[in-house]
């Protein structure tokens, strides 16, 4: 190996911020999210004290990764923290209710503990709303962090920066994006591969909201692909498998792909 490069390498090395490993971080949110859900921890904690103390211990633990990853040179780290998990209760609140969501719709879910345990799209939900919670804190680096160790986990790619109402079911879940400045409401249903993409990724639009919205009660199939800021899918919308769709549609849509299908010769044809 050539001398410079390795002297390059060096001091590239003595210049990179000294933050814990992505696997501390993500470790830290997957002790917390065992904790709001014991069905995802074979922990006990056998009084109240006991699990206070915890709590702390996980408050304590935050605290310590927003000074290693240097969160602010101002702000008051240990408050940042406080703030957040006063949050804690609403988050296990809502996640409840996304619980709630996928056993009403989802007839192969037979309970709660098989939900909390088992699917992916609940667990990609967990991670997002800590993140997001934190990214409200203005808590850099780590709320991608913790987007993306759940998109390696389950495939379902969810930027922090996205704002998600209550009831969210994501079914399959397998390859879904949604956007930084997508924004979604309540009771929504997302199948695998809808992407809530941008028309454009030039870097000027980094402020612009690029996402599209989409209102309440809506249920977009599997592979749709909805992109643009200005997009608005309306409530209580249907939005087909295979959609490719930029401009918004009303209340009460229903969009689908028709194809076409053709015998020839005793063969199917599709078109």
């Amino acid at each position: 190996m050539q001398p410079s490069f390795i002297e390059h390498l060096f001091k590239h090395q003595q210049s990179v911020e000294n933050v814990p490993p992505n696997s501390h971080i993500a470790d830290w949110a997957n002790n917390l999210i065992c904790l709001m859900f014991p069905e995802k921890s074979e922990c006990r904690y056998h009084t109240t004290e006991e699990l206070t103390g915890v709590f702390n211990t996980l408050q304590e633990g935050l605290t310590t990764l927003l000074h290693a990853t240097k969160a602010c040179e101002c702000c008051n780290i240990e408050e940042i923290s406080a703030k957040f998990f006063k949050a804690i209760p609403n988050i296990h609140r809502v996640l409840l209710t996304d619980v709630q969501a996928i056993h009403e719709g989802d007839p192969a879910a037979h309970s709660h503990f098989e939900i909390i345990r088992a699917y992916p799209g609940f667990l990609a939900i967990c991670y997002y709303r800590l993140a997001h919670a934190l990214l409200l804190l203005e808590v850099p680096l780590i709320p991608r962090i913790l987007t993306e160790h759940a998109h390696s986990l389950t495939g379902i790619d969810i930027h922090p920066g996205a704002i998600i109402g209550e009831y969210f079911f994501i079914d399959h879940g397998t390859g879904i994006v949604v956007g930084e400045t997508t924004e979604i409401g309540d009771h929504v249903k997302l199948y695998q591969g809808v992407t809530l993409g941008a028309l454009s990724v030039e870097k000027n639009m980094a402020r612009k909201k690029r996402h599209p919205t989409v209102e309440d009660h809506v249920v977009i199939y599997s592979n749709a692909t909805i992109l643009g800021g200005e997009t608005v899918i309306g409530s209580h919308s249907t939005i087909g498998g295979n959609v490719w769709l930029t401009r918004s549609v009303p209340a009460g849509s229903k969009v689908y792909h028709k194809a076409e299908i053709h015998v020839i010769e005793g063969e199917l044809m599709e078109s």
